[in-house]
């Protein structure tokens, strides 16, 4: 049913409350919309947010628009109501020829979340295309003689309309020798002609002249006119009759020139020139026609003369006419319909539109990335079309509608790992062979604060010698980050705790840039001998990530101590002691004892004592112990010793540069008679028990001390011995001769001076390691026997048992954890 809307307001109404109803159905998960063509602008074609579900007022905040592959200026939606209108005048013809369906294909896009809705617009048919015939005046020329019945061919007239606009009536007006024949055959083709109904006389009547009128089936109906003038011959009686009124053919689109389709056939009953035919066009044949085929006007065969392309036409309906030589000639009409097979030769066509460029690496699977449009100009199986993509990407095509696919993301992206993908999409065919094209889609990624700052290890030990400078550099941490930009850049701080009563920062300081540890005052060992602390690394991301970092500042001991002495009433750097010896004491006894410390640590605590000659003077009855400081007799006294002797005792340490302190012994020769009384037996208990109890812990230090020594040295040797097996075909030691170190020279435990040893690896070069020798080791030829030497080990042990027993195991830790 059609309405003249245009000139009836009540009409318009009505239809557009059938488009409302139309509307809201959706086909295929589209929207459907129908607006009849040449609407003016600003014709209502639906609520298309309120069909959508949208709400008006996100319209703009969610980027609502509109996107054809059609013409896109044709629709507009008005965003402050959500009405799709008409933008400009819309030509049905125009816009799809003559085809039966024309629908305007809409993309309707929103964000936040991103949604793509199709919307289907048909185009109805109005009747606004009259009928037209190919002429105005139209020429025909029959013999008087032809008999009743004769049927004379005509072109009919043609609609640019479709459907019932399209369905054309005829009427001649009133002849008394002519009736108009019109018929319908199988393909949906009228033939029209004039039929003779009462025999001509060109004596009476030389020419007639008619008018046919075409009425098309559209309401208002439009119609059309031809004369035809028809002039009265003489002479010939018998036309040229073709075996078949209507010929049919098939043929392959891109024939070769030349390619014969058709060949038609007529006969004449007379004889002589009346006999003999030729084939021609009809004169009212389209130039189009004309260009594409060669009639042979001897053979009658209709060839191949020019391009044919399926996709232009896809049926050709040709009128052929057979004309004797008579005078005047008659002639006879067929019909050939040659229908076009399509051929695979159009390859399928993208369009690529990018949505959510570039996309977040965490964006979650299904977040469409681009639509892609396909299409092919072939029919059938030459054209559908399937899409694909580049294997092993995280992508993939999902079908929204028809030839509209969606590119999605199907698995998690990482930036790190792939910053941008190259996506191939392949648009293939059905055809045989198939045909296929493809268009390329960049896919940047953009980076997400995802990665924290990492370190190279988690932990880092720091050797610094003390009394360092303030502000002296002593190490640089430095972290990476796997991300880009701001999101990489990192800065650095420390991690405050409290060191005893003081601050961290009170001791160092990190630069945020560079990473820069300083040591912000001298560092002092005897007061903080490991100092452990954290810097942390954060990146400038939203939010922000970060890590942390172990530093262990070991502060390394410098001889800057010089030893003091412990003798009652002897203090400083050089002190007196006086002592009464008997003369009668043989050779061994010892006289007195100098005691000292030092408050460095390893060598630099480590004393050694000596006498000091004096100038001139003869041989001293007295010497000291090296490492014990026993004062004791060489020989038996005599006369002629000096009743008094004074003894210098230089106490050195093994630092560089050597500390020394030195004491002064007052040894008074008396006579047996003048000797002291002895000390009273509680006294003599009392020192007794004193003497025992020092004895038993020094016995309990050194067996404590030689067990966890004993322990590393087994280590070390089980190490090595794994470590040189690893090369069978050669020795696994370096060169040189390695460095032996005796217990008889550094007492029961030393802290080597010299810190670099070689040690036998099976990796190549030697290693540089801190090695503790435990007093199993051979002993060195001395100049003192063992029992002064083991009094020595007794002596330094107890002046350095208050921190060699926490820094001998924590070095022993240490040491161990290097392997």
């Amino acid at each position: 049913m059609v309405f003249s809307w245009r000139e009836d307001p009540g009409a318009q109404r009505l239809l557009l409350s059938l488009l409302l109803l139309t509307s809201l159905e959706a086909g295929n998960g589209q929207l459907h919309y129908s607006i009849p063509e040449e609407a003016k602008h600003g014709t209502f074609v639906g609520r298309i947010a309120q069909d959508l579900g949208l709400e008006l007022a996100e319209l703009v905040p969610r980027l609502f628009r509109v996107a054809s592959k059609d013409r896109g200026d044709l629709l507009e939606v008005n965003l402050q109501n959500g009405i799709l209108y008409v933008n400009s005048r819309i030509d049905r013809e125009a816009l799809c020829g003559r085809s039966a369906e024309c629908s305007i294909h809409l993309e309707v896009i929103v964000d936040g979340p991103l949604q793509v809705f199709h919307v289907e617009v048909e185009v109805r048919d109005i009747n606004d295309n009259p009928p037209v015939f190919p002429m105005a005046v139209k020429n025909l020329f029959i013999s008087e003689s032809r008999q009743l019945g004769s049927r004379f061919s005509l072109e009919g007239a043609s609609d640019a309309d479709t459907g019932t606009n399209s369905l054309l009536t005829y009427s001649l007006d009133s002849s008394e020798y002519f009736t108009l024949d019109v018929k319908r055959n199988d393909e949906e083709i009228k033939s029209l002609g004039l039929v003779l109904k009462k025999l001509l006389n060109r004596e009476d009547i030389p020419e007639h002249h008619l008018v046919i009128t075409a009425v098309d089936g559209g309401k208002p109906e439009l119609t059309g006119t031809t004369q035809v003038k028809i002039t009265v011959l003489d002479v010939n009686d018998n036309a040229p009759a073709f075996e078949k009124t209507l010929y049919k053919a098939r043929l392959l689109e891109n024939a070769p020139n030349g390619t014969v389709v058709v060949t038609v056939n007529a006969s004449d009953l007379d004889e002589g020139p009346n006999k003999d035919i030729v084939y021609s066009f009809h004169t009212d044949m389209s130039a189009e026609i004309l260009s594409k085929f060669h009639l042979d006007p001897v053979n009658g065969y209709i060839s191949v003369k020019g391009n044919i392309d399926f996709e232009e036409t896809k049926l050709y309906e040709i009128q052929v006419e057979a004309a004797d030589k008579g005078n005047p000639p008659m002639t006879d009409h067929c019909t050939v319909l040659v229908e076009i097979m399509d051929v695979n030769d159009n390859s399928p066509e993208l369009v690529t539109k990018s949505l959510s460029l570039p996309v977040l690496e965490n964006s979650a699977p299904g977040t469409v990335i681009a639509l892609i449009i396909v299409s092919d100009r072939d029919s059938g199986a030459n054209g559908q079309v399937t899409c694909s993509l580049t294997p092993h990407v995280p992508f993939k095509l999902v079908s929204t509608f028809k030839n509209y696919y969606s590119m999605v993301l199907d698995s998690a992206l990482d930036r790190e790992t792939t910053a941008e993908y190259k996506v191939v999409v392949t648009a293939r065919d059905g055809g045989s062979p198939s045909l296929w094209a493809s268009a390329s889609v960049s896919v940047e990624v953009a980076d997400v604060n995802d990665n924290a700052p990492a370190f190279a290890q988690p932990e880092y030990t720091v050797f610094v010698k003390e009394n360092n400078p303030p502000g002296a550099h002593i190490f640089t941490v430095s972290a990476v980050d796997a991300d880009a930009q701001e999101n990489a850049l990192v800065s650095y701080s420390l991690v405050e705790r409290r060191v005893g009563e003081r601050a961290l920062s009170s001791y160092v300081s990190v630069h945020a840039e560079s990473g820069k540890v300083y040591a912000l005052q001298p560092l002092d060992h005897e007061e903080l001998e490991l100092l452990q602390f954290q810097v942390s690394a954060r990146d400038a991301g939203v939010p922000a990530l970060g890590s942390n970092v172990t530093l262990q500042v070991f502060v390394l001991d410098e001889n800057d101590n010089v030893p003091a002495l412990l003798e009652s009433g002897a203090s400083g750097p050089s002190a007196t002691v006086s002592q009464l010896v008997l003369r009668s004491v043989g050779a061994g006894h010892v006289v007195a004892k100098v005691r000292a410390v030092d408050a460095d640590s390893g060598y630099n605590a480590w004393l050694s004592y000596e006498l000091q000659s004096a100038v001139g003077s003869a041989r001293s009855p007295f010497r000291i112990g090296l490492y014990t400081g026993e004062i004791s007799t060489t020989r038996a006294l005599d006369e002629a010793d000096a009743p008094r002797q004074k003894l210098l005792v230089l106490v050195k340490d093994h630092g560089e540069p050597v500390l020394m302190a030195t004491a002064t012994v007052l040894v008074s020769l008396v006579e047996s008679g003048q000797a002291p009384k002895a000390p009273s037996p509680a006294l003599m208990d009392s020192a007794s028990r004193d003497a025992s109890s020092l004895v038993d812990i020094n016995v309990y230090l050194i067996i404590a001390i030689c067990s966890v020594s004993g322990l590393l040295v087994l280590t070390l040797l089980l190490y090595l011995a794994f470590r040189c097996s690893a090369l069978p075909t050669e020795g696994a030691c370096g060169s040189g001769k390695p460095m032996l170190v005796c217990s008889s020279a550094v007492g029961s435990w030393s802290y080597s001076q010299q810190r670099q040893q070689r040690v036998c690896s099976a990796e190549g070069a030697p290693k540089t390691d801190l090695m503790a020798f435990s007093p199993s080791l051979t002993p060195c030829p001395v100049n003192q026997d063992k029992e002064e030497q083991l009094v020595a080990d007794i002596d330094f042990s107890i002046k350095v048992s208050s921190s060699i027993s926490k820094r001998f195991l924590f070095l022993y830790l240490s040491i161990f954890s290097l392997f």
